[in-house]
């Protein structure tokens, strides 16, 4: 018994059982944690460098949109393309303008007045638009007063002229009963030589002067002599509207 005892392996002392703890246990411990520091701190400050980035993108986006929106400009007294191109720096000059706004300035450039509405910027806009977004059919009305009626409606919303589908047709029915050829060769105005004509009997010099740009020099035409009254009648009584007799 006492010669086995003597090749028996020594046991390790508690302080060396404690340094190997502290050299393979330990370093388990502590390498895992201080690798989860370092790898939570370069995300955090990777997130809030993206958010910045973001928020000077967002916000370079929004001026530039803002400087590129179209503005609604209403025409005053003394007012011509060149000087309102010149006034809003407008690239292109009044050419630019009035390529924008044709349909409402009509086919003389210097025929804008008071009260129309001109959109300056339009062109960049239009043709963004256009690329994003499927082109639209335009309207299309019948030929009879229905359709008479709601085009020069359509016209004389652009111009902002005031009037009613029901306004409108009330007093074509007591002028002309929906005749578009209808004239008045009897009355005070066919004497002077200037006959009510159309379908709200206007008589040609009031037409001329009512005439609403991109309608029809003719006084016949049925769209041109319904923006035209309505014109008149909104200068002179508010609304086509406001007329239940002779005007």
């Amino acid at each position: 018994m006492s010669a086995t005892g003597n090749h028996r392996r020594r046991k390790s002392t508690s302080l060396t059982r404690g340094l190997i703890a502290a050299t393979t246990g330990g370093a388990a411990l502590v390498l895992p944690l201080v690798g989860a520091g370092f790898a939570s701190a370069a995300p955090a400050q990777s997130a809030t460098a993206e958010k910045a980035a973001a928020s000077t993108v967002a916000t370079v986006k929004e001026k530039t949109a803002q400087k590129d929106a179209p503005t609604i400009y209403s025409v005053i007294a003394g007012d011509t393309l060149s000087k309102i191109a010149r006034e809003h720096s407008l690239s292109g000059g009044w050419q630019k303008l009035y390529e924008d706004n044709r349909e409402i300035v009509g086919d003389n450039p210097a025929g804008i007045r008071p009260g129309m509405k001109l959109t300056i910027g339009a062109q960049a806009e239009s043709k963004t638009s256009a690329a994003a977004a499927p082109a639209v059919k335009p309207a299309t009305y019948t030929n009879d007063l229905d359709g008479w009626i709601k085009k020069s409606l359509a016209v004389m919303a652009k111009h902002s002229i005031p009037g009613s589908y029901d306004g409108i047709h009330r007093n074509v029915m007591r002028e002309s009963s929906g005749n578009p050829l209808a004239i008045n060769n009897w009355d005070s105005n066919a004497a002077k030589g200037t006959p009510s004509k159309g379908l709200l009997q206007i008589i040609d010099p009031t037409f001329r002067a009512y005439h609403v740009p991109g309608t029809s020099m003719d006084s016949y035409d049925p769209i041109a002599n319904i923006t035209a009254a309505c014109n008149y009648a909104a200068d002179k009584y508010g609304s086509i509207d406001n007329v239940f007799g002779a005007y």
